[in-house]
This record gives structure tokens, C-alpha cells and sequence, in this order.
């Protein structure tokens, strides 16, 4: 089952990739999402939020090099896990091991179902348990 209190950002200047990912993301079971459509508030709701986005999904466009993405999710103690799409292919550089979050990098336009579902499986590893957590214990108990 998903965690339902997961808290997710999705940041993307094209309201249509904003509309299609929220759809995604509620297809999976997750509703906690503020999509923004600038950097400017981005950084704000990080910065200034209460508690840390479980997960942000930002268009690597969104920056326009004004900000390094990849550095912006790994140091920052208010994101837990994040997937810049639409990236540009680059030399990875070492990521020290103290790092604070984790970066998932892809260079699709838009991320699809499909790799969506891989990301939460590391974002939300309850996801994947059995949906009823009795079938196995009764399985067990006959001796099968």
C-alpha cells in the first residue's frame, strides 16, 4: 500500500507535464502534490517549508543554469529524494557518501509510468509488500 504522507513537488514551467505527472502520481496512490511552473517557487517552498518533500521532480529546464539542480537535491536537508528529468547527459562527479538525499537523473522529456513506479520503489519501499500480510503466515501454518 502507499504511503499516502508522502509529500511530493513537482516543478515544471509546462502546466500539461505538470497535469500529466500528477495524474501519474495518483494513479500509484499519492495525493500530498504542489505542483509549481518557476524556480522562484521551488526554492521557496523548500526553504521554507515545515517538513522535508519525500520526493521533488523538477524539469532540469526549470534552472536555466541559475541553479545547480543535482547539488540542490543531494546537500539539501528539506528534500529526502528527487528525479531531475529532461537532463542533459553528463560526466557523473562523485557524490561523497555523507550526502543527504538521493538524485535520480533521466533524460526523457517526461518521465513515464513506468520509471515513476521504479523511483517510488526506492522513495516508498512499503509499496511492494503484500497487499494481504496474512496469506503468508496461513501458508506457512499447513505446511505447504
Amino acid at each position: 500500500m502507499p504511503n499516502k504522507a508522502l509529500r511530493i513537488l513537482i516543478a515544471d514551467p509546462q502546466q500539461t507535464h505538470r497535469i500529466v505527472l500528477e495524474r501519474l502520481f495518483n494513479q500509484q496512490g499519492y495525493h500530498r502534490i504542489v505542483p509549481v511552473s518557476h524556480l522562484q517557487e521551488l526554492l521557496t517552498l523548500v526553504e521554507y517549508g515545515s517538513e522535508p518533500f519525500d520526493l521533488i521532480v523538477v524539469n532540469a529546464q526549470l534552472a536555466g543554469g541559475a541553479l545547480d539542480l543535482h547539488d540542490f537535491v543531494i546537500y539539501n536537508p528539506q528534500v529526502c529524494h528527487g528525479m531531475i528529468y529532461n537532463a542533459q547527459p553528463a560526466s557523473q562527479s562523485s557524490v561523497p557518501v555523507a550526502r543527504r538525499s538521493s538524485v535520480h537523473l533521466s533524460q526523457a522529456p517526461l518521465p513515464d509510468l513506468a520509471s515513476l513506479r521504479r523511483l517510488m520503489e526506492q522513495v516508498d519501499p512499503h509499496v511492494h509488500e503484500p497487499l494481504q500480510p496474512w496469506v503468508r503466515p496461513l501458508r506457512q501454518g499447513h505446511g505447504h
